[in-house]
Formats: C-alpha cells, structure tokens, sequence
C-alpha cells in the first residue's frame, strides 16, 4: 500500500484517482459526521455550497432531514444544526438525513468524490478508520485534509500522521513530516488542538469542549460514502 497525504482539498491532484480516499476535517466536520452516524443518523450529504444544500433541502418531506451549516467556526443563519459535534444527539439525528456544508471539510468531500472508496475520518474514530485500511488491499491510499480556508492546518496533518503510522510506504514527503508531527504529539492530541489555529480561533468562541471531545478516540463508526457525495454509517 502507498500512501499520499495532501494538506487541503486545493492540492489534490487533478487527474488519476486512488483505490481509497481518506477525507479529514478534524476541527469538526468529520468529528461532527462521525457523531451523527454513531447516534443514528440515516446518512450524511456533503455540500461545499449553501445554495446547492438549500435547494437539495427543499426536495426532503417535512421532518426528515435536518440543515447544517458553518462558515468561520460560527453557525449558518436558518440552518438547524452547526458544526460543533455536541448538537448530534441521538435525539436529534436519529433516522435523519443530515445535509452539511462546513469552510472547510465538505470541500475535501467533493475533491475525491469519484474514488471508488470515500471514507471520513478524525481522532474521535481514528481506531476504526485504521482497522479498516489494515485489513484491506488497496494498492494506493490518498489522505486528504481540510486546511483552513486553503491553507495548511496542523490538526488535519497530524490526523493524517496517525492514520499512517504503521501502514503502508510513504508516497510523498508529506507522509513522512506527517508520520513525524503524529509521532512528537501521539500523547497530548489536546494539547496540539489547542496550539493549532483553528483550536484558538474555536477557543475565543467558547469551544473548549469541543476540542477535549475531538482529541479522543471513542467512536466505533466508519463513515463511508456509497455514492457520490452520500455517506452512511458502517461497523466493522
């Protein structure tokens, strides 16, 4: 298995497509789509566009889906649901479709989108997401983060290191500086979404539980898309 990382969805290459991609958001796009899935969620629908999740919305009957939205860490005006993973209860989601456009990790989503295997991941599902890629024979793996507003994001690629760190070969340098980031902070993920930009920018809203809940591996869902731009819950 080779494995590619590339740090925003903007470096993704344009022709060629790998057996699987790896789609990050950490901060929170695939930790909340990893929430939603594990409480009961009947799939997750992936928009960079808020008209197009609009319109989309408009052909769900009453009650079956619910709107999430968040542009620069803050809520979507008329839109149900945020980004912040704590909103995903089962209460809420259950048997629901949830239709999700977030600044950053629903871009990632769209740029792989035609790879024959789209699975989503963060720290809170990060045992599962390994499992899956152990077991598998994918001859090439692409691992995709979302950055912030197309720049490099320090969570995204330490997520990245640690999907790969004890699989497969390095298809690129930035597998190796990524195996190297997870390896100097494996033991304080906490302490590393708090020196990341975008943990500071969610700490000047209040958002510390948010990050203590992203740092932690305890969700036992895969989410995996089955057609382009749908994603559903699977065990393995």
């Amino acid at each position: 298995m080779r494995i590619f990382v590339y740090h925003t969805p903007e470096l993704v290459p344009q022709s060629g497509l790998p057996d699987c991609a790896v789609v990050i958001d950490v901060l929170r796009a695939t930790s909340t789509i990893a929430t939603a899935l594990n409480n009961g969620a009947a799939g997750v629908r992936a928009y960079a566009d808020l008209t197009e999740l609009q319109g989309a919305a408009d052909t769900f009957a009453p009650g079956t889906c619910l709107k999430a939205g968040e542009r620069g860490g803050k809520s979507v005006a008329g839109f149900e649901m945020s980004n912040s993973p704590f909103e995903y209860t089962t209460e809420r989601v259950k048997d629901k479709w949830i239709l999700m456009s977030t600044t950053n990790g629903t871009r990632s989503l769209t740029a792989v989108r035609e790879a024959p295997v789209v699975v989503t991941c963060a720290f809170v599902n990060l045992g599962m997401v390994r499992e899956f890629l152990q077991q598998s024979d994918f001859e090439t793996v692409w691992i995709v983060g979302s950055g912030w507003e197309g720049s490099y994001s320090l969570e995204d690629t330490c997520c990245a290191g640690a999907v790969a760190w004890e699989l497969g070969t390095a298809g690129n340098d930035e597998v190796v500086a990524a195996r190297a980031l997870y390896g100097h902070w494996q033991k304080d993920i906490l302490g590393l979404l708090k020196q990341a930009s975008h943990g500071q920018r969610l700490l000047g809203l209040g958002a510390l539980e948010d990050l203590i809940y992203c740092s932690k591996d305890a969700l036992p869902v895969l989410p995996r898309q089955n057609e382009a731009g749908y994603l559903v819950g699977t065990h393995l």
